[in-house]
């Protein structure tokens, strides 16, 4: 197995593997200890079967530069294959700015051809590479050197069967047509919205009941203060302050630095130096905020969407039939609170829009307006004009 440790090596492979229709791709990374995933690992494998078809990339070796493999990314001439590939394409647009393109993710394609919901890599190696996994290096430190051999036998595999999942299901697209399915999901991967966090809106993911537009103002002064500050340190967020002490600190509202020490939640690090003084300043600002620019409750809550219960439990049957006629994931059609938006009147949900309206988005509208109804029959669901 060979493991490329030096920018001319990675190079070599790179300009072999531009001769090819397509490379696949993985990486291994960690993340538990800071704010961007921090790559350990890259691996390669291009179409055959001899050693040097695939190759482990180590970048944790000083002086190796990636700027090779960034430059395959950029070829178009060359299919850039990944499973999942949403937390490596983050990787190298953080890193280098960078997507592959063209871009092939086989969970999307598996989902399309009717693989389910759960079209995780391990089921595809089964039912299409026909080929057992070795999981057990899963969970391993990806940082530590040297790797075991039982670590480049687990990585050097999610690259290898790659090659026979995407030869079948490239096949499968392009017998069914749904090529351009894939392509709508893949521009989504690839758009840098997706992977750009605005500090400003970090309190949209905070849970919280409560409907108090000043208590809300601070929370989502603290939450910006915490996701600017991890970013800039490239800390975990939880490591600035947990979701519990923020919301503690957004109702007790602490105004100095003995306030602060009465909190009950926030971590030790956090009660002094610039967290601390972070988080002051984000109070003040909270309580200092315009009546008019507080956030409100309904800016963020779905629970408060007016939904019609009945027609939420319908459009899931229809959901359910539609996927099973069709053979595809109802996961990638619309979520429970696409359809709980439908059913409370919302138009601007994602199952409206390209082939999920043709799927499902048309007939869903029409069974909300009364013009489709379902019945039973046998195992079946079946749609028929009112």
């Amino acid at each position: 197995m060979i493991t490329i440790t030096t920018t001319e090596a990675l190079a070599e492979f790179c300009i072999r593997a531009a001769k090819h229709a397509y490379v696949t791709v993985d990486t291994e990374f960690l993340r538990e200890r800071t704010y961007y995933s921090k790559l350990c690992l890259v691996q390669l494998a291009v179409p055959g079967d001899a050693d040097e078809d695939a190759v482990l990339v180590d970048p944790l070796v000083e002086g190796l530069s990636l700027e090779p493999l960034y430059d395959l990314f950029r070829d178009e001439n060359v299919v850039k294959v990944f499973h999942a590939a949403r937390q490596d394409l983050e990787i190298f647009f953080v890193e280098a700015g960078v997507f592959p393109k063209p871009l092939f993710d086989t969970q999307v394609a598996a989902m399309v051809c009717g693989f389910g919901d759960q079209a995780g890599y391990e089921t595809l190696v089964r039912k299409i590479a026909r080929a057992p996994m070795d999981k057990s290096s899963r969970f391993t430190d990806w940082s530590r050197r040297p790797l075991t051999d039982a670590q480049k036998n687990y990585a050097i595999g999610d690259v290898t069967h790659l090659r026979q999942i995407y030869e079948y299901l490239a096949a499968e697209l392009k017998k069914s047509g749904r090529g351009p399915w894939v392509e709508e999901e893949l521009a989504i991967l690839t758009d840098p919205a997706t992977y750009t966090i605005h500090p400003e809106e970090a309190w949209m993911r905070l849970k919280t009941r409560t409907n108090s537009s000043r208590f809300l103002g601070i929370a989502k002064e603290l939450a910006r203060f915490r996701e600017a500050y991890a970013q800039s340190r490239n800390v975990p967020r939880n490591r600035v302050m947990k979701d519990d002490a923020l919301l503690e600190l957004a109702s007790t509202k602490p105004r100095n630095m003995q306030d602060l020490g009465r909190s009950r939640l926030l971590l030790r690090e956090a009660r002094k130096g610039e967290i601390a003084e972070g988080i002051l300043q984000a109070v003040t600002a909270g309580l200092e905020m315009a009546q008019e620019d507080l956030p409100k409750a309904s800016d963020k809550a779905r629970d408060k969407l007016q939904v019609n219960p009945a027609l939420a439990d319908l459009l899931r049957v229809l959901l359910k039939a539609r996927c099973e006629q069709e053979k595809v994931a109802q996961k990638l059609i619309a979520s429970a609170a696409d359809l709980d938006a439908l059913a409370a009147g919302r138009r601007d949900v994602q199952a409206l829009r390209g082939w999920r309206a043709d799927v499902f988005g048309n007939d869903a509208l029409r069974l909300c307006e009364g013009k489709l109804a379902l019945a039973a029959k046998g195992q079946r669901v079946e749609v028929f004009e009112v």
